[in-house]
């Protein structure tokens, strides 16, 4: 009997020892796969150009309402007037005065 215990528990040793084993090496193969995968999208960022960096302080809605807002001028300029000299004048003109306008009424965004 107590051979019999001794090779079971032989056995349930060998195999602890092999699951043990099996779980290191799956953590250092994922370990290894993470680190390639972190270089690989370093790399990448270096490379790339960052998104998101040139509308940072203006939430969507806001640019939305400002486009919006510049197309309504366009348009009521393009329906009320007959020159198109007057009419270039004055979609240049809003262009040009849209970034201080847009900073003094929006100064900062609250998000």
């Amino acid at each position: 009997m107590s051979r019999e215990r001794a090779r079971r528990r032989e056995a349930r040793l060998a195999d602890s020892a092999r699951r043990t084993e099996d779980a290191r090496v799956r953590g250092a193969r994922d370990a290894e796969r993470r680190r390639r995968r972190e270089r690989r999208q370093a790399a990448v960022r270096t490379v790339l150009p960052r998104r998101g960096r040139r509308w940072s302080r203006r939430t969507r809605a806001q640019r939305a309402t400002v486009v919006l807002a510049l197309a309504g001028v366009g348009l009521f300029t393009y329906l009320l007037v007959d020159s198109w000299s007057v009419r270039v004048a004055v979609v240049l003109a809003a262009l040009l005065a849209t970034p201080a306008l847009v900073t003094m009424a929006l100064d900062r965004s609250t998000r």
